[in-house]
């Protein structure tokens, strides 16, 4: 069942962005990735095999900035991504799918991914560099993973980097031009992210629940 008028698109890719954004804190939301519920045997209401377009934006939040400057940090883009003067870091949707189910019939009720390959951060410091790349949004798990690497070398091919937290979320907005536009997530640093870049930086500075910036997702409907 693949729904793709705009209007269906547009509150499905809404609907799919929101639950990423769902958990309120990391310990809800595994524990309601943990109690999924199979969907074999469900129905979705809608169904996007193949996202295209837009991008996943980042204000960096004025305290993360400051902390990589007394860190001697300096955050660069990397691939296709950009980081504008006031501070935001854009990534560039490259594809995904999202698949939405009538929520209780199904845990968690929208699944699948967001993808921003070839694009990413690279933080530098003290002679060290660490590339975060190949961004992937997991609705089902409010989580953003990514390929990690240090001073060249692959540290993890998929990392758990940012948790992803939805109570700053605000109303869905769509356009003429085919889009819709979810803004408000707070972007936090997950445990396995900050306890990288402490170890390789040398620095007990980055905690997890740190918060990253608020993310805008813009998506094409059309």
């Amino acid at each position: 069942m693949h729904l793709r008028t705009p209007a269906v698109l547009a509150a499905t890719a809404a609907l799919a962005l929101g639950a990423t954004a769902c958990g309120s804190d990391e310990s809800s939301s595994s524990s309601s990735s943990g109690s999924s519920v199979s969907s074999q045997s469900a129905k979705p209401v809608a169904d996007i095999p193949s996202l295209s377009g837009k991008s996943t934006a980042v204000t960096l939040n004025a305290g993360f900035v400051d902390a990589l400057t007394q860190l001697k940090m300096t955050p660069t883009p990397v691939g296709d991504a950009t980081i504008t003067t006031q501070g935001i870091a854009s990534f560039p949707i490259t594809g995904g799918n999202v698949t939405y189910y009538k929520p209780g019939s199904v845990s968690p009720y929208v699944q699948g991914e967001i993808d921003h390959a070839g694009s990413g951060l690279s933080l530098t410091g003290g002679g060290k560099t660490v590339k975060l790349t190949n961004f992937v949004v997991d609705p089902g798990k409010s989580v953003l993973t990514g390929k990690v690497t240090v001073d060249g070398k692959v540290a993890a091919e998929s990392a758990p980097l940012f948790f992803l937290d939805g109570r700053t979320l605000k109303p869905l907005e769509t356009g003429s031009n085919g889009t819709a536009v979810l803004e408000g997530t707070t972007v936090k640093l997950k445990q396995e992210a900050a306890d990288l870049l402490n170890q390789t930086f040398g620095t007990d500075a980055l905690k997890a629940g740190f918060v990253i910036g608020t993310a805008k997702i813009t998506v094409n409907t059309a």
